[in-house]
């Protein structure tokens, strides 16, 4: 017999996917389908009032969890490195060093979007960063449009992946599991994806120069006294950084959220020491990581709502459900859920994915057995850097591919949408290989975990 209180979970899913299009801020969106719900579900008799009292309960313990202080504080740290020039000095750094290089310019940009990324999770400002310093020098230069685009928009994501991600912090709270064993777990799947993104870009410039032309030898210093004052000033600054906030976590030194503070401290000092620490900029840049914070945080509450509701409704019952209809083997079903998740990058940013669907997947996941594939105790570790390495692809997968709009609001008029929808379309393919690499080898992620923190 057919009863619509069973179908109220799907019900929701189907409601949030329409109204996520309507240009509501996503905040609202979440918990108004929330609370819409909570009632229509009190009126069929499978919600109650009390139920409602519960959320401020929840909210509050997600407001008062210590581990999310540390995401204001790396915001913090990646808008400050945008404004003391630290990445323009980067670039410049990294361009002379590998001007000799088949693709010198995009290599370094690669570089720079790694490095970049183990500084700050700040994707937006990553790319719109590094689209106002490379791509009008690409343009130039008479670089290939799609390789260039496609080099800026998937090097600039990478932070997404590569901690200190705000992704990983907020993975961690939701499973409640370490912050620590994640950011440790993410560093070598986020490097080789780098790297494939190296080894791309060199083989196809050696093949065909003409996508991208060398710079010119003259560029730079030409004496070894001159290389090493450049790379001082370029290249040991951003290191210097890396080592406060990764080396004192892998370390043991410090907590996550101890590390972003440290973070924080040596972004604003690498600003006064290039003398771009004035009260214009640190009033800016207190008011863009507040406004930041402030929209992460109003979505965070929203999908507090949203998955209460849904969860009191039999989400997670009729989730497992509609998975298991299809087999109980757990190769397939880690099939189909990376396919999920895939398919609604296309539509959904990364936060929105991870709030509603990680709860839901996660213990679908804890539950599965991958014999000796992976230990039990690690599924769930190896399964959140799958999705965060799954969730790199939402950046770039049109027609809501956010990295490719906030490229193309900075870049030069000439750069058209067509060929940055063209450019990305080798890195997202890079990106799945990655993402398979990783599945086939879940030592990638998990053998630096075991040596440094067992």
């Amino acid at each position: 017999m057919f009863y619509i209180e069973d179908y109220l979970p799907a019900c929701m899913f189907i409601t949030l996917a329409i109204l996520l299009f309507s240009g509501f801020p996503v905040g609202f969106v979440l918990g108004g389908v929330g609370l819409a719900f909570g009632f229509i579900g009190m009126y069929f008799e499978v919600f109650s009032q009390v139920e409602f009292f519960n959320l401020v309960l929840r909210i509050w313990g997600f407001a008062d969890n210590l581990v999310l202080v540390a995401i204001p504080m790396f915001i913090f740290m990646g808008t400050m490195l945008e404004r003391s020039g630290v990445a323009a000095n980067l670039l410049y750094c990294l361009q002379v060093v590998l001007r000799r290089t088949p693709g010198g310019l995009a290599l370094a940009v690669t570089v720079m979007g790694t490095i970049l990324a183990a500084t700050t999770g700040i994707i937006g400002a990553s790319v719109v960063m590094i689209s106002l310093m490379a791509l009008p020098v690409m343009v130039e230069r008479e670089y290939n449009m799609e390789l260039a685009t496609g080099t800026i928009a998937a090097s600039g994501t990478l932070g997404i992946l590569i901690p200190p991600s705000i992704m990983l912090v907020i993975m961690a709270d939701l499973l409640g599991r370490s912050v620590g064993t994640l950011f440790v777990a993410a560093i070598f799947p986020g490097l080789i994806l780098s790297g494939l993104y190296f080894v791309y870009i060199f083989t196809r410039c050696a093949m065909n120069p003409a996508l991208a032309p060398r710079l010119p030898k003259e560029m730079g210093p030409q004496t070894s006294g001159e290389l090493i004052l450049l790379l001082l000033k370029g290249l040991v600054p951003a290191v210097f950084l890396i080592v406060l906030v990764l080396g004192s976590i892998v370390a043991g030194w410090a907590t996550p959220t101890e590390a972003a503070g440290v973070g924080a401290a040596g972004a604003t000092f690498l600003a006064i020491i290039n003398r771009q620490l004035t009260w214009s900029v640190l009033k800016d840049v207190v008011e863009r990581t507040s406004l930041t914070n402030a929209m992460l945080f109003f979505i965070f509450v929203g999908a507090t709502a949203f998955s209460y509701v849904f969860r009191s409704l039999g989400g997670d019952d009729f989730i497992q459900d509609v998975i298991y209809s299809v087999g109980t083997n757990p190769w397939w079903i880690l099939v189909i859920l990376m396919a999920v998740v895939f398919f609604l990058g296309f539509f959904f940013d990364w936060i929105e994915i991870t709030l509603i669907v990680l709860p839901v997947f996660a213990p679908i996941l804890a539950e599965l057995d991958f014999g000796d594939h992976l230990p039990k105790s690690e599924v769930i570790y190896w399964f959140s850097i799958l999705m965060a390495v799954n969730l790199q692809t939402s950046f770039l997968t049109p027609p809501f591919g956010f990295a490719l709009f906030y490229m193309k609001g900075v870049a030069p008029p000439q750069v058209r949408l067509q060929q940055i929808y063209r450019g990305i379309i080798p890195f997202v393919l890079l990106q799945l290989i990655g993402l398979g690499l990783v599945i086939v080898f879940p030592e990638i992620a998990m053998w630096l975990p075991r040596v440094l923190l067992d």
